[in-house]
C-alpha cells in the first residue's frame, strides 16, 4: 500500500521550494518522485523461482539410460551386410600313377577354374574365400596303392588319413588322392575326415574334373545342390539350444501297446551326436510315450502293395495337433528350439501303413520331415493281427534291432533338418561318389560345412538384432535402458568380433561357439523384460500431460513480470522528464 502511494504522482507531497513547479506537474507525463522497485523485484523473484524449478522438475521425470555403443553397432551391421564373411580353405590334390612331367601349376589352375565353374558364388557368406589348390604329382607315392584302396572303405579311409598325416597334408586341408590304375571301374569315395580318394583308370582331364567337383560340391557345399541354407530354416534356437524330443505314439492302445528302451539308445547312439554338434548348438534330449494318437489324414487299401497307403499329398494333414500332445518339453525354456522326432505306430485297422512317393514307389524309410518342426517315421509291427482272445491290450517292447533301424532313419532326418544329405551317395556330373558315414553321425568335413553356415547365420542374426535395438532405443528417448542391457550388447559385440577373428585363422569350432553366444546375448538384450514390460511415450506426450498444470501459471507469472517491467520503465521515464525540467527551471 505504501508502494502504491509512493508511485502515484497525484498523491505525492512536493517540497515547499518546488510548490510552483508542482502546481504545473502533469501526472501523465511527469512525476517528482523516483519509482519504487519493490513490486518489480517481487515479481521477478517469482519468475526466477519458476525458472530455477524447471531443471528440478525435468530431473524428477528423467529416466535412466545406460549408454549403448551406437557407432560400434552401426559399423558391425554395415560390415556384416556389405562384406560377407569369408572362410580360409586349403585344397590339396595328390596325383599318383600319372606322368611326372605334368605341370603342377597347370593342373592346379585347371582345378581352380573348374571349381569356379561348378560353384561361382564365392562371395556368399559361408563359402571359402578363395579356391587356391596345391597339386602334388608323385609317381612314387607308395603310401597308398591301387590294391590297398580297393578293399574295405573303412580301412582305406584310415590308410589315407595316416598317409596324409605324415607330412604331405593333414590338419584342416581338404585333400583328394587320385590313384591312376588299370581297372576300368573308377571308384570315388569321400572319407569321414577331410579327404577323398579316386581309384581307377582315369585320364588327366577326367581326374581334374572329379577332383574339382569333390572340392566345390562336397567339401564346400556339403553335397547339396543349393548354395546355402535359408536363414529361416536353421533349426537352432535364439539362445543357441536345440531340444531333441523323441516321441513314440500308439495310435490305438486297444489294439497293442509298444514301448522302447530309450536310455540304451541315448547312451550308445545319441550322445556321440550331441558331442559332435556341441560347437554348433547346446543339445538336450528327452523322450516320451503317448497313447490315443490317431493321425488326421486318411489312408486307403492298395491290393498291389498289400498295405494301407497314404500319399505325399496327405502329409500336411498327417500330424494331428489336437491329439498329439508333443509340446510337453520341460527342457525347452526361453527361446530354445524343439525338434520333434516322432515314431508313429498305426492301429490294427490301418496296419501295415506305407507312404507312397510321387513316382508311385513306396518310401524306403516310410517317413518324412517338416522343416523347423521335425520328422515322423511310421513303424509297422511285424504282425498286424490283433489278439482277439485277450481282453487287455498286449504290451510289447520294440526290439533293439528294430530300434537301431528306426534311429538310423531319425538321424537321417536330423541331418536333413540341419541341411545335410541323409543318404551316403552324391550323384554329380562326373559320376557317383560314396560318402562314408561316421560313428558320431557327422563327419569332420560335414561339421565344417555346418559350422560355416551357422556362423554366418548367427552373425547376420546378431547384426540384425543389434541394429533393430539401436534404432528402437534412438527412436524412443524415454525408454529405460538398464546396465544389464548395456553389458549384454557389449559382450555380444565382443563375441562377434572374437568369432570373426577365429574365422580368419580357420578355427571353426571356437568361431561357432562365439557366434552362438553373440546371437544369444543380442536376443537377450532385445527381449529384456525391462524393455518389454513398459509402455514408453514420447516427449510430446510428456509435454501434453504436464502443460495443463504448469502452463497457465507460468504464463501469468511471465505476463506479470513483463507488465511490471513495462510499468517501471514508463514511471522512470516520467521521473527523468520531471528532473530534467526542474534543472532547466533552476
Amino acid at each position: 500500500m505504501a508502494e502504491e502511494i509512493s508511485d502515484s504522482p497525484s498523491t505525492s507531497h512536493p517540497n515547499p521550494e518546488n510548490s510552483d513547479s508542482s502546481s504545473e506537474l502533469d501526472p501523465n507525463t511527469m512525476r517528482n518522485t523516483k519509482p519504487g522497485v519493490k513490486r518489480f523485484f517481487l515479481t521477478l523473484s517469482v519468475l526466477f523461482s519458476f525458472i530455477l524449478g524447471f531443471p528440478l522438475l525435468w530431473k524428477s521425470i528423467e529416466i535412466y539410460r545406460t549408454p549403448l555403443p551406437f557407432p560400434q553397432i552401426e559399423s558391425f551391421s554395415s560390415e556384416i551386410e556389405s562384406n560377407p564373411l569369408q572362410f580360409p580353405c586349403q585344397f590339396q590334390a595328390i596325383f599318383t600313377g600319372f606322368d611326372s612331367r605334368v605341370s603342377h601349376g597347370e593342373v592346379g589352375t585347371a582345378i581352380t577354374r573348374k571349381m569356379y565353374e561348378l560353384n561361382p558364388n564365392v562371395s556368399q557368406c559361408g563359402h571359402c574365400s578363395s579356391y587356391d589348390v596345391t597339386v602334388v604329382v608323385d609317381s612314387s607315392f607308395d603310401c597308398v596303392g591301387n590294391g590297398n584302396l580297393r578293399g574295405s572303405d573303412e580301412d582305406a579311409d584310415e590308410l589315407v588319413k595316416n598317409c596324409l598325416g605324415n607330412g604331405i597334408g593333414g590338419g584342416k586341408v581338404y585333400s583328394v588322392v587320385v590313384v591312376n590304375g588299370e581297372e576300368e571301374d573308377v571308384r570315388t569315395v569321400v572319407g569321414k575326415y577331410r579327404h577323398a580318394w579316386i581309384v581307377g583308370k582315369v585320364s588327366e582331364e577326367e581326374a581334374v574334373w572329379r577332383v574339382a567337383e569333390i572340392f566345390a560340391k562336397v567339401f564346400v557345399n556339403g553335397g547339396n545342390e543349393g548354395s546355402s541354407i535359408r536363414g529361416e530354416f536353421m533349426p537352432v534356437g535364439a539362445d543357441g539350444r536345440i531340444v531333441l524330443s523323441f516321441s513314440l505314439l500308439n495310435a490305438n492302445p486297444q489294439d497293442w501297446i509298444y514301448d522302447w528302451n530309450f536310455q540304451e539308445i541315448d547312451e550308445t547312439l545319441l550322445q556321440p551326436v550331441v558331442e559332435a554338434l556341441q560347437p554348433i548348438a547346446n543339445i538336450t534330449v528327452e523322450s516320451q510315450v503317448l497313447y490315443h494318437t490317431p493321425k488326421s489324414s486318411f489312408s486307403y487299401w492298395d491290393d498291389e502293395h498289400g498295405s494301407h497307403i497314404f500319399s505325399t499329398k496327405d502329409l500336411p494333414f498327417f500330424v494331428n495337433s489336437n491329439e498329439w500332445h508333443l509340446d510337453t518339453s520341460v527342457a525347452a525354456g526361453g527361446r530354445s528350439k524343439v525338434l520333434q522326432l516322432v515314431v508313429y505306430i498305426p492301429s490294427a485297422k490301418e496296419c501295415p501303413l506305407q507312404m507312397e512317393l510321387p513316382n508311385g514307389d513306396l518310401s524306403k524309410t516310410n517317413g518324412f520331415i517338416s522343416p523347423m518342426w521335425g520328422g515322423v517315421v511310421v513303424w509297422n509291427p511285424h504282425s498286424c493281427k490283433k489278439d482277439l482272445e485277450s481282453k487287455d491290450p498286449v504290451r510289447h517292447v520294440i526290439s533293439p534291432q528294430d530300434l537301431q533301424k528306426l534311429f538310423e532313419i531319425l538321424m537321417g532326418q536330423l541331418r536333413q533338418l540341419l541341411g545335410l544329405k541323409s543318404d551316403n551317395l552324391y550323384v554329380g556330373q562326373s559320376g557317383t561318389t560314396i560318402l562314408l558315414g561316421s560313428e558320431r553321425g557327422f563327419t569332420e568335413w560335414e561339421l565344417d560345412v555346418l559350422s560355416r553356415k551357422h556362423i554366418c547365420f548367427n552373425l547376420l542374426s546378431c547384426a540384425t538384432t543389434l541394429g533393430s535395438l539401436s534404432r528402437l532405443v534412438q527412436s524412443l528417448p524415454r525408454m529405460i535402458i538398464k546396465d544389464e542391457i548395456g553389458k549384454q550388447v557389449k559382450f555380444s559385440l565382443e563375441a562377434a568380433k572374437f568369432a570373426q577373428s577365429n574365422v580368419s585363422i580357420g578355427m571353426y569350432g571356437a568361431s561357432a561357439v562365439s557366434s552362438r553366444h553373440s546371437r544369444s546375448l543380442a536376443e537377450d538384450a532385445f527381449f529384456h523384460p525391462s524393455i518389454m514390460s513398459i509402455s514408453y511415450y514420447s516427449f510430446e506426450h510428456c509435454f501434453a500431460i504436464y502443460s495443463p498444470f504448469f502452463l497457465p501459471v507460468s504464463m501469468h507469472v511471465i505476463l506479470a513480470a513483463l507488465r511490471e517491467w513495462k510499468r517501471y520503465k514508463q514511471e522512470n521515464k516520467k521521473y527523468l522528464a520531471w528532473k530534467a525540467k526542474a534543472q532547466v527551471t533552476s
